[in-house]
């Protein structure tokens, strides 16, 4: 065990498959150990040894059990893992992933995934507790207003106009619905009030993490970004530092056009739609209000939105200014500026311009 220098360890419920390397990068053990032995194995291992794992379910919490041991415990992601595959796709399994995971941790340029804390973790379960609730509401009312039409009872395309006329409908005598019937669309109403009843509590703790942590209030003062946002981004980033700059941010969002360039000649084509597809998705939306409200205000942004609006379309100023807040977000939570609606970026060697006096 003192001679292994690097293990990659491939994750799941009940086997775990470890792959241990030397320092000249020869195979010390390569075996599958039972879930409930893969931690003490670890703490016979030399403090300081890299122990590289896929970013998967778990991962999070074997990273922060593994660190308390002394070790160097990282994640990686699962697309950097799949090309130091020796089999290729068509040779995947336990001990092929983990010797693809101890090859990936030994390149010197590859790029980790942070270890997120119990407490980040926790709000980021209030999120997908609340998007769960959220499609099971959606699949409520779809269901109700399907079992409806098939008595005639037609309702408009709108959960509002469902909600004000169902309670209504059950009560109606003269309706061709059986007993059976809306004892059955009563049960599904009751729960979808209390679909609704989660969303509100979800809601409430996200917006009592907003008010209480000072990253998160500072990112809810940009235009389309509000609480629900706020607090996703701060859970689930943590350290915004680990990003070099703005544009590193926004590309690992997924917010950057893809590129097919060769040659000297430069092609971008649509975003690359990379990363967190529940925070782009967040950025993208709260960009959709702000753009659509950009003409009620004077600010230097929303200027810039308006004129955007005008040259390039809807869609494209609506991802350009997802982008521009996930560039501001980086800026106010990685080198602690405070948000200014009126900030002019100026290049080094540039005179800043002088601000235009608004008359009284």
């Amino acid at each position: 065990m003192n001679e292994i220098t690097r293990v990659g360890v491939d994750l799941a419920k009940r086997v775990i498959q470890v792959h241990a390397v030397d320092a000249r990068g020869r195979v010390v053990v390569a075996k599958a150990l039972a879930a409930d032995k893969f931690a003490a194995w670890c703490a016979q291992l030399p403090p300081g040894c890299l122990v590289a794992m896929e970013a998967c379910g778990g991962a999070h919490h074997w990273a922060r059990k593994l660190r308390g041991y002394g070790l160097d415990a990282r994640l990686i992601a699962g697309h950097f893992v799949t090309p130091y595959r020796m089999a290729g796709k068509g040779g995947k399994n336990d001990a092929a992933d983990a010797a693809a995971i101890c090859e990936a941790a030994a390149r010197p340029h590859m790029r980790f995934v942070p270890i997120k804390t119990p407490a980040q973790q926790a709000l980021l379960a209030i999120h997908r507790l609340r998007e769960g609730y959220k499609e099971d509401r959606t699949a409520c009312i779809n269901r109700i207003r399907g079992l409806l039409t098939e008595f005639g009872l037609v309702f408009a395309q709108s959960p509002e106009a469902l909600r004000q006329g169902l309670a209504d409908v059950l009560e109606d005598a003269s309706n061709e619905l059986p007993g059976i019937a809306r004892l059955a669309l009563q049960q599904a109403r009751l729960h979808w009030i209390e679909l609704e009843c989660h969303i509100a509590s979800c809601d409430e703790r996200i917006a009592v993490h907003v008010r209480s942590d000072a990253q998160a209030k500072a990112a809810a003062q940009l235009a389309g970004i509000g609480p629900v946002t706020a607090s996703a981004l701060v859970a689930s980033v943590g350290d915004f530092t680990q990003f070099k700059n703005g544009a590193q941010f926004g590309s690992w969002l997924g917010l950057v056009p893809r590129q097919n360039s060769s040659g000297g000649k430069t092609q971008l084509g649509r975003i690359t739609k990379r990363g967190d597809d529940y925070l782009r998705t967040l950025l993208i939306q709260g960009a959709k209000s702000a753009v659509m409200t950009a003409h009620k205000r004077r600010d230097k942004i929303s200027q810039w939105l308006v004129q955007l609006l005008a040259r390039v379309g809807w869609q494209k100023a609506v991802v350009a200014l997802a982008n521009k807040n996930a560039r501001i977000v980086w800026a106010l939570l990685a080198k602690g500026r405070k948000f200014d609606p009126n900030y002019v970026s100026v290049k080094p060697g540039e005179v800043p311009p002088i601000p235009a006096v608004m008359p009284a």
